[in-house]
């Protein structure tokens, strides 16, 4: 393998690798199985009966379930930090795609230089606050990254080893690129040379692994950028829908969610054929939702466009997820009804490598107890934030808060913010019976016999967080 093509770099490995302690070597593995843009009803055991995942049906068959999860924000990049972090996006600090001064501008620069020196100031979130492979890698464990990144370079979050450099990666046109008015490449900022992971190779994975060996527990980050856009998987893929009853729309997305099932299938083999799943948890999640619409993209006709209630949007098809967690011979497959959040993960993933309270101030709860069967988990709120895809300022997230809501038991809360709430989803704040009313189409906020519900809902989303205090989101200058 040409390995210039698919940088693994662990440049502290060895350090950590000599730092290891016998007690150390027995603590779990963890891989975190990512999906890009994915509904959380588009999976086999999810109810989907059209679409194909028979490696993560597997895969669910033999996990704990909570099928009614969520992340707070329904785009990649705040939904992944709070993945690495533990925290909200207010909390974090990484409440956007693009930080100032955004997305357009970042393209109308006029050197690669300018811009990475720009783009690079917004790094300091991430690297002054403790993540999950930095908290791991200080116990000696070695984590490696793959797939979508948006932090530069994969030490900014304390990854040991990793395929993001914050380089650009000429020939590769399936993403991780920008071009600049000038006409030179830079890394677009969303993973560059991780975004290999599952579209062309497996091999960094492999390779970790097998340097890695037995004794050496590690962190995987399996990211890829599936079922993401563009919908351009091989050919075998769409084919498997040629005689099906699949709409016309729907065919591009489910190819690529079927090319997605495959990598997970390869990866979980990686695990097991090496003798290492009994001592591996592995967990999954989807960082946003994305429904296709019947409309064309404008810029790729053969593609077709997300609607408006799932991705950058307030609703269920943006923000909800399944989560499984795998844990041979300790955790019970079963599945559960309660709310949970992605912030439960870091918490979770901490008390099964025997590091519970190693990272401070974490809002989410500790899975583990439900996931073996030893205690309920308790009914109780989730809660969430949506903000436009460029920062206007760093540090500040109540200065672009668009929408803020909560779901407590079968009621959605989601209130507005800014005279015209960006994106246009909502023109006041609203309220949704997701039962009798999965798709909130129809907005309760004017029911009086609903407003102590109402005020209720308002009272938990305002102690959970008002916008105001930025206090907890580390300084930039």
């Amino acid at each position: 393998m040409d390995r210039s093509k698919f940088p693994l770099l662990a440049l502290s490995s060895l350090l950590a690798l000599a730092q290891l302690s016998v007690a150390e070597t027995d603590r779990p593995n963890v891989v975190m199985i990512i999906a890009d843009d994915q509904t959380y009803r588009d999976f086999g055991f999810m109810g989907n009966a059209e679409v194909r995942t028979p490696h993560l049906d597997r895969l669910a068959s033999q996990s704990a379930r909570y099928v009614n999860g969520y992340v707070p924000v329904s785009v990649c990049s705040p939904s992944l930090a709070t993945l690495l972090t533990g925290r909200y996006p207010h909390q974090h600090g990484i409440h956007y795609n693009h930080p100032p001064p955004g997305n357009s501008a970042f393209n109308q620069m006029t050197s690669r230089a300018e811009y990475e020196k720009v783009r690079s100031r917004s790094f300091a979130l991430i690297q002054q606050q403790p993540t999950l492979p930095r908290t791991l890698a200080d116990a000696g464990y070695r984590c490696l990254q793959t797939g979508k990144f948006w932090e530069g370079h994969f030490r900014n979050a304390g990854f040991t080893d990793g395929m993001t450099l914050f380089e650009p990666v000429p020939g590769q046109d399936f993403g991780g690129n920008r071009k600049l008015k000038s006409g030179e490449l830079a890394a677009h900022g969303n993973g560059d040379h991780g975004l290999k992971i599952g579209r062309e190779t497996m091999a960094p994975i492999s390779d970790f692994l097998d340097d890695c060996g037995k004794d050496q527990p590690f962190f995987v980050w399996y990211a890829p950028y599936l079922p993401h856009q563009p919908h351009d998987s091989p050919q075998k893929y769409r084919d498997a829908f040629k005689d099906s009853s699949v709409p016309e729309n729907r065919v591009p997305y489910y190819a690529s969610i079927l090319q997605f099932d495959d990598t997970v299938g390869e990866l979980v083999r990686m695990i097991e054929s090496r003798g290492l799943a009994g001592n591996t948890l592995f967990v999954f999640v989807i960082d946003n939702g994305w429904t296709p619409s019947t409309e064309r993209e404008r810029n790729r006709p053969e593609e077709f466009a997300h609607d408006d209630f799932s991705k950058r949007s307030p609703f269920e098809d943006g923000l909800r997820t399944p989560i499984l967690l795998r844990w041979d011979n300790h955790i019970q497959p079963a599945t559960h009804e309660q709310l949970i959040s992605s912030v439960d993960l870091i918490p979770t993933i901490l008390s099964v490598t025997h590091m519970a309270g190693s990272m401070n101030d974490l809002p989410g709860l500790d899975l583990l107890p439900s996931a073996c069967g030893e205690e309920e988990l308790p009914e109780r709120p989730v809660f969430g934030e949506i903000y436009p895809g460029d920062a206007s300022s760093l540090g500040h997230p109540s200065s672009d808060v668009a929408y803020r809501w909560v779901r407590e038991g079968d009621y959605k809360l989601i209130v507005t913010h800014g005279y015209k709430p960006w994106g246009g989803f909502l023109k006041h704040t609203s309220l949704f019976d997701l039962k009798n009313d999965p798709g909130e189409k129809k907005d309760l906020s004017s029911r009086p016999e609903l407003s102590e519900k109402q005020a209720h809902l308002r009272s938990l989303l305002d102690e959970w967080w008002t916008p105001g205090d930025d206090s907890t989101v580390p300084r930039v200058e």
